[in-house]
């Protein structure tokens, strides 16, 4: 299980296509240890620290972690997610020092984050977030980017994810903005995005390059071991918790009380939980008969919330973007199979890969 704190709803940014509640409500220390209390089960516990911004709140990360610590050593993992601007040599020394793992957003070519990564006046910030990147990849050469994929700018996006990766960038998380407005002609320029991509991903792994495209990399991960699905099994495997103390099943739930599960003061309302479970993981009228049954994000409660306002409502865009991107991804994986290329023997059907891969940069 892991646990999403949302230390506060603030943020210094007003990017256009964020899904965020803002206001000035910051969470508090005892809030965040009563949730850790009654919601963080299991040996192996993640934690991770999320906002609005939450760098905003550097000295609760601290104060959580340490309670934590000197509770129970070892237990739990953590994370923060940030857009970069706060993060400075302390704090990427004290996450060094203290195994807290750091994800950054930035949607790579200037044209495209400044788009929509915005301050309040409407000024981009892809001069600091690239700044910001270029200290955290030398503290940390594998940490996660995200990026976001917006129709207005889906023309950029080859180009964008290229020169990530030409700035040290080796594991992306990209993910479209479902809930933009994509025309017929705007996905079909995202099809030849996917395509142009294709043969790049192709090049990294014949110059066995081991860098990670999620878009690609976890869908091929779909076609090898169909049997893991694509559930997000929505608030069993992890649960958010706003700033106030209210539980929800995911991130994009927060600050809709219609989807509370609980409070920090109170636990989990088991009932209400596996209610929402249910729902969300019950069979989708219109995906019956579809080949990609299983394997596409058709249970993603959080996306089918953020789009359609329903757990059990998908988005027609959903559908069409599997549809142009599963075929590409299956005939690359293809391609790579029949060539035995040795990179992606070992990191779709060697299971030892990600213990393999960090000793072997260790050597390096």
């Amino acid at each position: 299980m892991h646990l999403t704190l949302h230390l506060t709803n603030r943020c210094n940014l007003a990017c256009r296509y964020c899904y965020a509640q803002f206001g000035q409500e910051d969470m508090s220390l005892t809030t965040a240890m009563q949730s850790i209390a009654h919601c963080a089960r299991g040996p192996n516990c993640g934690i991770i620290f999320f906002g609005g911004e939450p760098l905003l709140r550097k000295e609760l990360i601290a104060e959580i972690m340490a309670a934590c610590e000197g509770e129970q050593p070892g237990r739990f993992h953590y994370k923060v997610t940030t857009h970069g601007l706060f993060l400075d040599d302390a704090f990427l020394t004290f996450a060094g020092q203290h195994r807290l793992h750091i994800a950054l957003s930035h949607d790579g070519l200037a044209v495209a984050h400044d788009a929509f990564r915005v301050r309040p006046d409407g000024v981009g910030t892809s001069a600091p977030a690239t700044e910001a990147l270029q200290r955290l990849l030398a503290h940390r050469p594998y940490a996660p980017v995200l990026m976001t994929v917006n129709p207005e700018t889906v023309d950029h996006y080859a180009d964008s994810v290229r020169w990530l990766q030409a700035q040290g960038v080796q594991y992306l998380i990209a993910s479209l903005n479902y809930a933009g407005p994509w025309t017929s002609a705007r996905l079909g320029r995202l099809k030849q995005q996917y395509l142009a991509l294709a043969e790049w991903h192709l090049g990294n792994y014949r110059r066995e390059q081991k860098f990670y495209f999620s878009p690609f990399d976890k869908r091929i991960a779909s076609r090898v071991f169909p049997e893991r699905g694509s559930s997000c099994r929505l608030g069993k495997r992890q649960i958010s918790v706003g700033p106030d103390g209210t539980l929800y099943p995911c991130v994009q739930f927060v600050g809709h009380p219609d989807y509370a599960i609980g409070h920090a003061t109170r636990g989990l309302d088991e009932g209400r939980r596996d209610a929402l479970f249910q729902c969300n993981e019950r069979a989708k009228p219109c995906c019956a008969g579809c080949p990609l049954e299983g394997r596409c994000h058709n249970r993603c409660g959080c996306l089918n919330f953020q789009t359609t306002g329903r757990l059990d409502q998908l988005p027609p865009i959903l559908c069409e973007h599997e549809r142009i991107l599963f075929p590409i991804v299956d005939e690359l994986a293809g391609r790579l199979f029949e060539e035995g290329n040795a990179l992606f023997m070992q990191r779709h059907y060697n299971p030892a890969f990600p213990v393999l891969s960090f000793l072997e940069d260790l050597s390096v």
